[in-house]
């Protein structure tokens, strides 16, 4: 029962890392995405090491209408807000609200010094839900993104964030 929340706990780092693609000056299309996830407090017992620690690459695609409506691809995650966005020109910092099996609230920063290359942070504090019990925890994921191509191929876009 603790390794589907784990899985789904290191989900919503990976997805949340993806507030690294942030901004309008940004290119539409396909962005390789490099997360690494450090835990200050996991829910796991003592002498158990949770997932993460090593760098996690993945593919997503940035479309147009994202980059106008939202200025990025937002995390998908289930039970969690983004608000408090505030962009700069080359930079936006957020905040993300979670409730449910998870709930706490995270920040999240990212910056670019030109429109092909990112780095972000996403710091989360709060608890999860492990069995009747709820435990404490903390994380930190650290990302940086490269544009790759105009065209996606066969990654398709992150639907809207609700």
């Amino acid at each position: 029962m603790l390794k589907p929340r784990l899985a789904i706990l290191v989900s919503v780092c990976l997805l949340s890392a993806a507030t690294c693609l942030w901004a309008t000056t940004r290119k539409a299309g396909l962005w390789e995405l490099t997360t690494t996830m450090t835990w200050q407090q996991s829910p796991l017992p003592a002498g158990i090491i949770p997932p993460g620690g090593e760098p996690h690459t993945t593919l997503v695609c940035l479309t147009q209408q994202q980059l106008d409506k939202y200025g990025s691809v937002l995390p998908q995650v289930a039970g969690c807000q983004i608000s408090n966005v505030v962009a700069k020109a080359n930079s936006v910092t957020a905040d993300m609200v979670c409730s449910g099996k998870m709930s706490g609230k995270g920040t999240l920063e990212s910056s670019w010094s030109d429109d092909s290359h990112a780095t972000g942070t996403v710091h989360f504090l709060g608890s999860i839900q492990v069995g009747a019990d709820s435990k404490t925890i903390e994380w930190t994921n650290h990302s940086s993104s490269v544009f790759k191509s105009a065209d996606c191929g066969a990654v398709k876009p992150t639907p809207p964030a609700q």
